[in-house]
């Protein structure tokens, strides 16, 4: 059984609008919608998503992992996400890594108030265990961690990415839509996804 672990911090300065961002913060789907495609969300319900990322390269190996994430919002706007269940899809001589793959997902999104800016300050721990194929297995586990190690900060860096360059253009066209139609509680592009049963 392999180990890999990877952290990401985020320090995003939002630029305070007339409805504070704690309001926005307090709907989770917004922080589900800022970390991937919309297309690629499910809502499970009780503040869970399932998410199926693009396809990765991993080692050589084309894998498509999908992962269901709780989110949880707090009366000051601070966010937790955690993830509750995990699969892997891959080719058909990989099907045995789903019996040993497993992965943990920790996330903290904090609001900071300032005077003309709120601070966003954020942290995401990602582990995940994996049985890898023989010809993996046999490789040096410096190479190995180092792959690995890259192969996560690569997930949580286009996560990152994506929160810095959606989540403040979300945010204001939340701040529009609310002052305009009173549309705080707007499930964006979620809306109509829930999963039956």
């Amino acid at each position: 059984m392999q180990n890999f672990y990877a952290s990401q911090d985020l320090r995003l300065r939002v630029p305070n609008e007339t409805v504070p961002i704690e309001h926005y913060l307090r709907q989770p789907q917004r922080l589900v919608q800022a970390i991937t495609d919309p297309r690629r969300i499910e809502v499970l319900g009780d503040g869970v998503y399932r998410l199926s990322l693009r396809p990765l390269q991993f080692l050589g190996v084309s894998i498509e992992p999908t992962a269901d994430l709780r989110v949880r919002s707090q009366a000051d706007g601070t966010l937790q996400l955690e993830s509750v269940g995990c699969q892997v899809k891959g080719p058909d001589y990989l099907s045995f890594v789903n019996d040993s793959f497993g992965m943990a997902l920790q996330g903290t999104l904090i609001p900071h108030r300032r005077d003309h800016y709120t601070e966003l300050q954020g942290r995401a721990d990602l582990h995940i265990h994996i049985e890898l194929p023989p010809p993996l297995r046999f490789m040096p586990d410096p190479v190995l961690d180092r792959a690995g190690r890259t192969f996560l900060s690569g997930i949580l860096s286009t996560i990152k990415h994506r929160i810095e360059r959606q989540l403040v253009e979300d945010y204001r066209a939340w701040v529009t839509a609310t002052l305009t139609h009173g549309e705080g509680t707007d499930q964006g592009s979620l809306r109509g996804r829930a999963v039956e049963g």
